[in-house]
């Protein structure tokens, strides 16, 4: 299976390409006893796309237009998601394995009570998202994403990557975050500081994570002060 490596995670990608794999046509995510594989979903300009206790195995969907995305208790294995704007996406509850999505728009996502397990979102836009109770069960990769103002509350993101990432206002509210790796990031705008512990970082952006902190903390400089009052 192919990998792609950032700093020192491993994530393996979807094997929809490999020998052997045929991927058939379809034109509805809704299949027999609710489970869609081996499939190719593309194209599709959708009011809205609405999944419950559905499975998605081996499969690729590319150029989807949602107006409005409400998934519950789906498992994806082995899918990549292309080039698709979900709209207003709900997620809650599944499992995402083996899964990869590429410039896609995800802003102001409401991702909820999901396990991710090499997973890497790729260019993708995902501002005001919002990420709760979210387990990272193995790598977890963001690159070159857009994540402003963005919020992760209860999420157990250890060991995940950003790569490149804009954080503009992106909070991290409580969770866990031991050696989740920040370097390459800028980290002067980012919210929720004190709950980065034993984060991975760059030297240099001690200096961001302080600006940071300032800000947060809405301190006043002396220098600032009209010494007259």
């Amino acid at each position: 299976m192919e990998t792609r490596t950032f700093g020192r995670i491993a994530v393996t990608l979807p094997g929809v390409d490999e020998p052997g794999i045929y991927l058939s046509n379809v034109t509805s995510l809704e299949g027999g006893r609710g489970t869609v594989q081996d499939f190719h979903y593309a194209d599709a300009d959708l009011r809205e796309l609405d999944l419950s206790n559905a499975k998605l195995l081996s499969g690729r969907i590319s150029g989807l237009r949602a107006q409005r995305t409400r998934l519950h208790d789906v498992r994806v294995a082995s899918v990549e998601f292309g080039n698709s704007d979900f709209g207003p996406m709900q997620w809650t509850d599944g499992k995402l394995s083996r899964a990869v999505f590429r410039n896609c728009k995800l802003m102001g996502a409401a991702l909820s009570g999901l396990v991710l397990e090499n997973v890497l979102f790729d260019n993708c836009k995902l501002d005001y998202a919002t990420f709760n109770d979210i387990r990272a069960a193995g790598p977890l990769i963001f690159s070159q994403c857009v994540l402003s103002e963005a919020t992760f509350t209860n999420c157990d993101v250890s060991r995940a990557v950003f790569a490149d990432c804009t954080l503009r206002l992106t909070e991290f509210a409580r969770g866990k975050y031991q050696d989740c790796d920040l370097r390459g990031n800028d980290l002067s705008a980012v919210r929720g500081v004190a709950e980065l512990r034993k984060v991975i970082i760059d030297r240099a952006q001690q200096t961001q994570l302080a600006e940071a902190l300032a800000a947060e903390l809405d301190v006043t400089y002396g220098e600032d002060l009209d010494d007259r009052r």
